[in-house]
């Protein structure tokens, strides 16, 4: 990044939504990263987020001159009782701050939080882009190979999106 000092890693607040929502939304409107088909509108998101918070589940944002450039958090990964020890990890960034270390400063710290919050393992859910976005997954397994996370299997074709079927690969950590 090409201004460090000015890079703030905190709590979610809601007034980050608006810029949230936008981050999101790039995803879902331009690649096979996320499976929605339609971005969530502010209100959705605002949910979403106070659903987190009240959980007090790891959320956090990165700001830049106090804008949000990317988010993490870590939710549970299923609703059975028996799944509470486990949570699945989200980490998004504002596409003009990818590949510049932004997603590792996230994991590292929603690694922590993790922990800290009683969760045992931790799930990666990504896509396994097909056709012409069979790239577009690279980083993100990159990303969580870099931090131990260990390759539990590849689903072909579960997502069909931009008129492409889209498989996903799951990931595991123990925290």
């Amino acid at each position: 990044m090409s201004d460090n000092s000015s890079l703030v890693l905190c709590d979610y607040h809601h007034s980050h939504i608006a810029q949230i929502t936008k981050i999101y939304a790039h995803y879902v409107n331009n690649t096979v990263i996320s499976f929605d088909l339609t971005a969530p509108d502010i209100s959705h998101m605002k949910g979403k987020f106070g659903t987190i918070r009240r959980n007090r589940q790891p959320l956090i944002v990165a700001t830049i001159n106090d804008k949000p450039v990317g988010y993490a958090y870590a939710s549970t990964y299923r609703t059975r009782p028996a799944y509470r020890f486990t949570c699945e990890n989200a980490i998004y960034l504002d596409p003009e701050y990818t590949g510049k270390g932004l997603g590792s400063m996230l994991m590292k710290e929603l690694l922590i939080r993790s922990k800290e919050f009683g969760f045992n393992q931790m799930i990666a859910i990504i896509t396994d882009g097909g056709g012409e976005y069979a790239s577009q997954p690279a980083g993100s397994i990159a990303l969580h190979k870099k931090f131990g996370f260990e390759l539990l299997g590849r689903f072909p074709q579960l997502g069909y999106k931009f008129n492409t079927w889209h498989g996903i690969v799951h990931m595991q950590k123990k925290l």
